[in-house]
């Protein structure tokens, strides 16, 4: 009985035991803070300092909803239709049902598989015929996991899909941006295409003008040509900016995964930051470790191939399987359930590894590689993230200086143009003064579209990158409604 006992002792610690190497995560290959500078402003300097999150003057952006960041209506509607049919996210979400199956396949082999069974065998040798009925209810070819190989076949499968979950997250993260960035495109080219209408209309008074004028002897047919030229030209960027349009609508239909609503309309929208788009903070680089998808999944990568090395170093040790039955046996069907006709089978079996010409060894080696490349891949996920949270946080402080920028720019260009052509009709500057005067307003506007649209692109990409879209409403939000349910 002791000897029992200590067998049974013996068989759970050896079966508690993990050839697993023990997991630490690598340190961080970055900065502790954001870069500093003049390209980064005053308030990414605030951020880069670590301080408590009181001190911070907007959420984190991994806590804020999509629905609280994107404040246009329309584009909410969009973001919401896309989560819903888009294909790519499909695809990521079944991928995630696949991996959770597998991982439950590897964790019942923990388990012994228990099967029922019964026979009828006759036989005929030497003219003498021979009856055999069976019925047996066993387990076949169960592998005691002593020292944890399929133990650590479960952990590698559960990182699997917590991996595949991450990289899901990642997909609807992207979505999420180039939904609304492909939005604000349309937004922008639509406002061009005004610009370049109303260009295009200023040019054919000012085309009318010149003709006029050239046949009272105020003009030259140079100047009649060079209107006919900038005419022709806002013509053509008219065309260009109708196609860009079309072609944006269709971007959305494909990025969203169905039509437009029918009552979907944008029109000439200005492209307000303020308006559109909610604030954010950057929050330090170390909370990109718990906010990113893409490092998540390439830590639950790095952990599955921590667990694949334990399961190749079990490959060293012998393998115990158990084969057991009990049921009833008897050469007539009707004697079958009668005393006396029972049957069992136990077969417990023993392989160990002697000789293998080093494959165990190989196998080993390959866990262990493949866990050094998982390793450089976990780090070289972080420093990518860096490097987008910072050009994207160069790029909000120095945007806002440009805009501005342009926004004076366009404004002494109109005053310009205006100038122009009130002393062209007077005859006290000439055609080309005009014609000066109107390609710089109309660069100068089309430059303001086309910086405000990096602007807000740029804002998007924040969001995107610091970890924010994966939610529809955000975590203070979640938390009343989670209260107001309790209540």
């Amino acid at each position: 009985m002791k000897l029992k006992l200590l067998s049974v002792l013996c068989a759970a610690v050896l079966s508690a035991c993990s050839l697993d190497p023990v997991y630490q995560r690598p340190a961080a290959p970055v900065e502790t803070a954001w870069p500093t500078g003049a390209a980064y402003g005053a308030s990414a300097s605030a951020a880069a300092a670590p301080a408590s999150p009181a001190s911070y003057a907007a959420p984190n952006a991994a806590d804020v909803g999509w629905r609280e960041y994107f404040k246009d209506p329309r584009l909410q509607e969009l973001i919401a239709l896309a989560l819903g049919h888009n294909r790519d996210l499909r695809v990521a979400a079944l991928q995630v049902a696949e991996y959770e199956a597998q991982y439950r396949i590897t964790r019942a082999e923990l388990a012994p598989t228990i099967d029922a069974g019964g026979s009828v065998t006759n036989t005929r040798t030497d003219g003498a015929v021979s009856h055999s009925n069976t019925v047996s209810v066993g387990t076949t070819s169960w592998e005691i996991d002593f020292f944890g190989r399929i133990r650590s076949l479960k952990r590698q499968a559960l990182e699997n899909y917590l991996s595949t979950q991450a990289s899901r997250t990642s997909t609807q993260l992207s979505l999420v941006a180039d939904v609304a960035t492909d939005y604000l495109q349309l937004l922008s080219d639509e406002t061009l295409l005004k610009i370049s209408t109303d260009t295009a209309t200023a040019n054919q008074r000012t085309y009318d003008l010149t003709v006029s004028m050239m046949k009272i002897g105020s003009a030259s047919l140079q100047d009649v040509r060079e209107a006919q030229t900038t005419l022709a030209s806002a013509r053509a960027s008219v065309a260009s900016y109708t196609r860009a349009v079309a072609q944006d609508r269709n971007n959305l239909v494909a990025e969203i995964g169905c039509p437009l609503p029918d009552d979907f309309s944008t029109g000439p929208t200005l492209l307000d930051s303020d308006a559109m788009l909610a604030d954010v903070d950057a929050g330090i680089p170390s909370d990109l470790l718990a906010r990113r998808p893409d490092i998540i999944e390439a830590e639950h990568t790095l952990k599955a191939a921590n667990a694949n090395i334990g399961a190749a170093r079990a490959a060293f040790f012998p393998k115990i399987e158990l084969t057991a039955s009990a049921g009833t046996a008897s050469t007539s069907l009707s004697q079958l359930f009668k005393a006396s006709t029972g049957a069992w089978t136990f077969a417990p079996s023993i392989t160990m590894p002697i000789f293998d010409y080093g494959s165990n060894k190989a196998s080993l080696d390959v866990a262990k590689i493949e866990k050094d490349i998982d390793v450089a891949d976990y780090e070289k996920a972080i420093q990518t993230a860096f490097k987008e949270v910072s050009n994207a946080l160069a790029g909000r402080a120095t945007y806002v200086d440009q805009v501005a920028a342009d926004r004076d720019y366009v404004k002494s260009a109109q005053d310009y143009y205006d100038l122009a052509q009130a002393r062209y009709k007077t005859g006290t500057d000439s055609f080309l003064t005009l014609l000066t005067a109107q390609r710089t307003l109309y660069t100068a506007q089309e430059q303001l579209v086309t910086d405000e649209l990096a602007k807000l692109s740029n804002q998007v990409t924040l969001y995107k990158v610091l970890g924010g879209g994966w939610s529809e409403t955000g975590v203070q939000e979640q938390a009343a409604a989670s209260d107001a349910a309790r209540s």
